[in-house]
């Protein structure tokens, strides 16, 4: 390959390198897009079964108060008006997530706000002072009884530590509502898009109406194989993880992984909601996804996911940031090296060590490229 022969090379095709590849070849810039998987679109890449879209890592809703960002998406995609309202399962009983008043008439057999606040500010009473770990703040925000039956095995499950031993500033809120809101998210906009998150990654990397040109290959390893396209653009924007680009010179940071079990059934609903929690330590996956209720399929078979917290070594896939005081110290090593290279830009939830919700990715993204033109 020769030596410049593109503008920019894009490590990972997840949506903040799509994102900074469509406005770069918007403005005349040629990119070659790596990708270590064998799919574009990183973690919202999904996967058709019998016309059913399989979030295959993990369940993601598009939502979002930016207008901008909004209107962005709204340009390559159609969303579709998919209302997230989780049900958490505690022991076979069922409530509303958020908290909100169908989860306190479930807990209490109480009907109105005011019953439903006075139980609340009586436990939270329980923790006096600061907070030292994340159980005194789940029940300093909102009691025992939420905190025993719907936070406390979910997060050691998540965390694979006990609440007592994670830090309190992990919860630093806790949503609660006194409205019969079953609405998970307080954003202004939120849906699917219809046809699914592939069909937004491949209208980003089209190229056909860009003055620009990318270039896309998948099965690369870029930190594996970087030799091989040492040179080949002036500047490089890199989406993976920061530690792995440095060859852990400073030593891993942590992550939590995700495992996920898929299963086929001969029905055509089978939990009646597209993502219910289960927040008892004993079982072992923290929640079930089922695909179709994304799109209100109507196929005579559906498929579920089990999704299980796993422990994370280099080489898997990393999902949440362990973002501690011992990480965060630890990244900011990785990124004192990152800004010593000013033909690199670390962009995204790996490269930057933080959890970005997707909007949260796109905005960063087209922020980003503005110091590129």
């Amino acid at each position: 390959m020769q030596q410049n022969s593109f503008d920019f090379l894009i490590v990972g095709s997840g949506l903040y390198g799509c994102v900074m590849a469509h406005e770069l070849a918007k403005r005349g810039k040629r990119c070659l897009v790596l990708e270590r998987r064998a799919h574009v679109g990183g973690n919202v890449y999904c996967e058709e079964r019998e016309g059913i879209r399989i979030h295959r890592y993990g369940a993601h809703i598009f939502h979002t108060s930016d207008t901008e960002v909004w209107q962005y998406v709204n340009g390559f995609v159609t969303f579709n008006n998919y209302v997230n309202s989780p049900v958490a399962n505690y022991m076979g009983h069922l409530y509303n997530l958020p908290f909100n008043m169908n989860t306190f008439r479930e807990l209490w057999d109480i009907v109105t706000p005011a019953e439903a606040r006075k139980i609340i500010d009586e436990q939270r009473k329980e923790i006096v002072g600061e907070p030292k770990n994340l159980e005194e703040q789940a029940i300093s925000l909102v009691g025992r009884d939420i905190y025993e039956k719907l936070i406390k095995g979910y997060t050691e499950k998540q965390w694979g530590r006990s609440c007592t031993e994670l830090p309190a500033f992990i919860i630093r809120r806790l949503p609660v509502r006194f409205t019969f809101d079953n609405n998970y998210f307080n954003d202004r906009y939120q849906g699917i898009p219809e046809g699914g998150y592939n069909v937004l990654i491949e209208k980003l990397l089209d190229d056909t109406k860009l003055a620009g040109s990318i270039e896309v290959r998948t099965d690369v390893d870029y930190n594996a194989s970087r030799e091989d396209f040492a040179n080949v653009a002036k500047d490089i924007i890199y989406t993976g993880a920061i530690d792995a680009y440095y060859d852990y010179k400073f030593g891993p940071l942590a992550y939590r992984g995700l495992r996920f079990e898929t299963e086929r059934f001969e029905e055509e609903n089978h939990q009646g909601v597209a993502v219910m929690n289960y927040t008892l330590r004993s079982v072992p996956f923290t929640r079930t996804i089922e695909h179709k209720h994304f799109e209100f399929g109507t196929q005579p078979v559906t498929y579920v996911t089990r999704e299980y917290p796993a422990d994370w070594k280099p080489g898997e896939e990393a999902y949440y940031p362990v973002n501690d005081a011992e990480n965060s110290a630890l990244y900011e090593k990785y990124r004192a090296l990152a800004e010593s290279e000013p033909h690199v830009h670390f962009g995204g939830r790996l490269a930057e060590y933080k959890y970005y919700d997707m909007d949260d990715t796109i905005r960063a993204a087209l922020d980003a490229v503005e110091q590129f033109t």
